[in-house]
């Protein structure tokens, strides 16, 4: 089974070939595997290739829209027959002015990528502590902080989203942090605050 639940953008083609790029890419199952040229060709690829009882979900949804910014979520799922299937997650941060995904790069006041992910580490401290796994030693030892490049400005603040065993175990799914925009003053560039684009 291949199930693939996409959104389209006619008005946006350089975010419609995005989102397709970022569902294929999601498809991998090492690093350096090939990219499939489509959609549909990994769909024919799959069924052609795949042990029967083998499925692959895909999905992109809006998350959210405001100031000029989309936010899209992509999830996949790809199930092998394994004891558990392996999941993918990508935060995409879309602005309609520059016709481009905004990397970390583009969304930092210049020299601040430290302060940022100071702010991302206070994040997951106060996750730990919000989850009470900060009481579990063997936890905090096993599952440090890390960075992440899934990183989106959506409205209520700015939203880290990890793949699952990067910084929690597999049966904790995707941790997501967030950080308020306030905390942020002099970090984030001041016109992708909400309301001020």
């Amino acid at each position: 089974l291949v199930n693939v639940d996409t959104v389209h953008f006619p008005d946006e083609p350089t975010l419609d070939s995005l989102v397709e790029k970022s569902l294929l890419k999601l498809t991998r199952t090492s690093p350096d595997a090939p990219l499939p040229v489509s959609l549909k060709a990994y769909e024919a690829q799959f069924l052609r290739e795949a042990q029967s009882h083998n499925s692959s979900y895909l999905q992109a949804k809006v998350r959210e829209q405001h100031d000029g910014l989309v936010i899209i979520e992509l999830s996949s799922y790809l199930d092998t027959g394994d004891a558990h299937g392996t999941p993918g997650r990508e935060l995409i941060t879309y602005s309609r002015q520059q016709h481009k995904a905004l990397t970390l790069q583009d969304m930092l006041v210049p020299g601040q990528e430290e302060a940022f992910w100071q702010k991302a580490q206070l994040a997951h401290k106060s996750w730990m502590i919000s989850t009470k796994v900060d009481q579990d030693v063997e936890f905090v030892k096993m599952w440090p902080f890390q960075k992440t490049p899934n990183i989106a400005l959506t409205y209520g603040g700015v939203i880290l989203k990890y793949a699952v065993t990067t910084i929690a175990p597999y049966s904790m799914g995707h941790i997501e942090l967030k950080i308020s925009y306030p905390q942020l003053n002099g970090i984030i560039k001041q016109e992708l605050f909400p309301g001020r684009g």
